[in-house]
């Protein structure tokens, strides 16, 4: 295909597009400094002992939660609810979890559908962090000391139309930019100031948001913000935010015998609306999204002239995901499918290479040649990322278990693996390292240092 001859060019430019130039060891956001989670880390594990990695400190501090954290240097930031407020902080991983300052955004005023807590992975870019609340509470904080820049709220100020969950987004800092999505008719995205907060350009495009983060990608030679709302695909234009394609998953064109041509407009209306917590996928031309309840598909956005239509490649109308995310690989992509499915799939054709139901409904990182797969039941499976077979390299679950769904991704900074449970953050060493003496270990894993 066309679309699969020019990836080797847009992937040269891929570095170009990414919003965060900073160095490997940091994890500044959701899914990392190019929202694929991707960690380029080496030299980790590659192989479990039966107990899993060493845990280095636990800390049960942080509150309710759902979603993870941002590392940089030695600092974590993440959220936490606490008798029903919710809570941004900033954790030491060199004082063995240690909570060093917390800042309370305000109550929660959206129940969250039964999921109480927080959902957004707090954004960290030089001295600010940027964090958005489930009612819609988006405030820049210092990153030392907590102390407030500004707060908006997206639906007081900005008319915000989130999902019945309420907002599960993480905040994109681009540049001088903050970006979000608040839906609805005034601010379907928005961009905001990242110094002072004050609006640059709102997108009126009407869909109600979703769980899902927004991508900074470059296709057609176009910069532009790619996002899955409620009502489908978007694609804006990172400069003015204008509307510039729509793909509506749901309807997928390829699914239904009696299909008008593969190819859809930005003024297309908006399909029913869905709760897709998935971020999209980039890759060359052509974007990976999920169509929540309706299945997933590849779209390529084709520019003729000043216009885009949006080109169905393939629509997999029984592959159903979940919270767990995907990620993209030597032309392979590994996501986690309804029922409980980690999967293995060809990105070009949609062939599905394999299947495995033993790692739980998970969600995912990339590292070293390696998966990482949270399940939501507790258990974290390291499995090979190959195309050829599922290979199961170590599992373990972590000593505390809450009685909620652990939905929280897995990070990876400096050699260390974090994972939430609730309320309760672990910190695990997962670099291999040489063979040491037993003393030397002990005294090692004692003083909690690598």
């Amino acid at each position: 295909m066309t679309w699969m001859r020019r990836t080797v060019a847009a992937i040269t430019v891929i570095l170009g597009a990414a919003a965060w130039p900073v160095p490997a060891a940091d994890w500044p956001c959701f899914r990392g400094p190019h929202r694929d989670a991707i960690c380029t880390e080496t030299g980790l594990l590659k192989e479990w002992p039966e107990a899993g990695p060493s845990l280095l400190w636990r800390s049960e501090q942080i509150g309710q939660g759902f979603y993870g954290v941002s590392v940089v240097g030695s600092l974590l930031y993440t959220m936490g609810e606490r008798n029903g407020a919710e809570w941004l902080m900033a954790v030491d991983s060199a004082n063995r979890g240690r909570v060093i300052w917390a800042y309370p955004i305000g109550p929660i005023r959206q129940a969250g559908a039964g999921h109480a807590g927080p959902r957004c992975t707090p954004a960290v870019y030089r001295d600010r962090v940027y964090a958005l609340g489930i009612s819609g509470d988006l405030v820049c904080a210092d990153t030392m000391s907590g102390q407030l820049e500004w707060r908006r709220n997206l639906v007081v100020e900005f008319g915000g139309s989130p999902a019945k969950t309420g907002y599960s987004e993480s905040p994109l800092v681009d540049g001088n930019w903050v970006v979000c999505t608040p839906g609805g008719s005034l601010a379907t995205v928005l961009a905001l100031w990242r110094v002072n907060g004050q609006k640059v350009w709102a997108a009126p495009i009407g869909d109600p948001a979703s769980g899902a983060s927004l991508v900074k990608v470059s296709i057609g030679e176009v910069q532009q913000y790619v996002q899955r709302t409620a009502a489908g695909l978007i694609g804006v234009r990172v400069r003015g935010g204008g509307l510039l394609w729509r793909w509506n998953p749901p309807a997928g064109e390829s699914a239904r015998a009696a299909a008008a041509p593969g190819a859809r407009t930005a003024r297309d209306p908006p399909a029913p609306q869905a709760i897709a917590a998935c971020s999209p996928v980039w890759f060359g031309q052509t974007i990976f999204a999920d169509g929540d309840r309706a299945g997933s598909g590849v779209v390529w956005p084709l520019k003729h002239g000043e216009e885009f239509l949006a080109k169905e490649v393939y629509f997999k109308a029984d592959f159903l995901l979940g919270h767990g995310g995907a990620v993209l690989w030597n032309g392979s992509l590994y996501t986690c499918a309804d029922p409980n499915k980690l999967s293995c799939l060809d990105y070009k054709t949609g062939r599905v290479r394999w299947q495995d139901e033993t790692c739980g409904k998970c969600s995912l990182l990339f590292a070293d040649g390696m998966l990482y797969a949270r399940d939501e039941a507790g258990p974290v499976s390291l499995v090979r990322a190959t195309p050829e077979e599922f290979e199961l390299r170590g599992r373990f679950t972590p000593p505390i278990r809450s009685r909620r769904q652990s939905w929280v991704h897995p990070v990876i900074s400096g050699g260390r693996l974090y994972l939430r449970e609730q309320n309760a953050l672990f910190c695990y060493d997962v670099v291999n390292w040489p063979q040491e003496t037993g003393e030397k270990s002990t005294r090692r894993q004692a003083a909690g240092t690598r």
